[in-house]
């Protein structure tokens, strides 16, 4: 055989030594892996939290602890994020100077991602696992940005999470009006209020939250890190004060981290991010999250936006097909479309 046959594929040529070697795509089973979970990413290195229960531990029946790894060559440019449920090699003792090596995510049953902008098409994931995304918005102090809040309720659907709308600052303003708003989506929401040093709603709040995985999500200064606080004692989340020129909030929180609550789930307070682009997301996928009025998209023109003069969804309401809410929703509906591609800055 020609070397003019063989290309770089075929071998790997290693300077001062003699002969070479075929490459191989085969790579290790990692059968003895520990299973860890991912609770917090700084610069580079993963907190994770192996259990007693984790299959295929030397160290099985030795309790929960807490193992930092770094992510294995093999995974190449693949994202680990809080949540994540991975596979760890190495030195998973949690001694003081360990490293563990991550050499596989498992499978995800959810994954709440972003775009950095709606003309920006790379996605960011942000959180693996959850099942429930907490959108925190504050009454007042500073003022509700309700279209962030549809681009979070969009970002919820697509990514198959329950929405739950925590309000803040309750104290300052009455809630009612505002959750008028959100009533034909159907959307839950919990009420909170600053009552001297505690927080009214907070044991609401904590309710749906027991046992779930929950994301909180949220412009800075709304008091998204207050409430995490209160609900995970020795959190020390960093509050801030909100700017009295831009009406904005500091940011406190600079990275997600994963934290238990007393009774139990978890939840996973994330940084604040000044966009939300949702350029990844089909507007059918939002569609089908509106049951009622998924149906009569059936007859609507091919490539339609829903939201247009031929649209079949106006003669679907118009005929009672979607119920007596059928106006509201589809016009909430229309405003969920219209978010996804009307940036605006949290």
């Amino acid at each position: 055989m020609s070397w003019r046959d063989l290309d770089e594929g075929d071998i790997r040529v290693r300077p001062n030594r003699r002969g070479s070697r075929p490459r191989t795509k085969e790579r290790p089973a990692h059968a003895d892996a520990v299973i860890g979970l991912v609770v917090g990413v700084d610069r580079g290195r993963y907190t994770c939290l192996v259990t007693r229960e984790s299959p295929g531990s030397a160290a099985e029946g030795d309790g929960e602890r807490t193992v930092l790894a770094m992510k294995a060559r093999e995974l190449g440019r693949s994202r680990v994020v809080v949540g994540d449920r991975v596979a760890l090699v190495g030195d998973t003792t949690g001694r003081p100077d360990s490293l563990a090596r991550i050499v596989r995510v498992e499978e995800r049953t959810s994954v709440l991602r972003r775009t950095a902008d709606d003309s920006d098409p790379i996605e960011r994931v942000i959180v693996a696992n959850a099942d429930q995304l907490v959108i925190v918005t504050a009454l007042a102090d500073p003022e509700p940005r309700p279209r962030m809040i549809d681009r979070c309720l969009v970002a919820a659907y697509d990514a198959g999470l329950e929405p739950l709308l925590a309000l803040t600052k309750a104290d300052i303003v009455d809630a009612q009006a505002f959750v008028s708003t959100y009533a034909p989506l159907d959307v839950d929401y919990v009420v909170t209020a600053q009552d001297g040093h505690d927080i009214r709603g907070i044991d609401e709040l904590r309710k749906r939250l027991t046992g779930r995985i929950s994301v909180l999500v949220g412009h800075s200064g709304v008091g998204k890190s207050t409430l995490v606080n209160a609900l995970v004692p020795g959190a020390g989340r960093s509050t801030g004060e909100v700017n009295d020129v831009t009406g904005r909030g500091r940011h406190t929180s600079t990275n997600a981290v994963a934290l238990r609550l007393p009774e139990s789930g978890w939840v996973i307070d994330t940084p604040g991010v000044r966009s939300f682009g949702l350029a990844h997301i089909d507007p059918d996928r939002i569609v089908d999250h509106f049951p009622d009025l998924a149906q009569g998209t059936d007859d609507c023109p091919r490539g339609c936006t829903h939201d247009e003069p031929d649209c079949a969804l106006d003669a679907w309401v118009a005929g009672g097909h979607a119920g007596p809410a059928g106006p509201a929703r589809l016009e909430s509906l229309r405003r969920l479309l219209e978010s996804r591609s009307a940036a605006e800055e949290w």
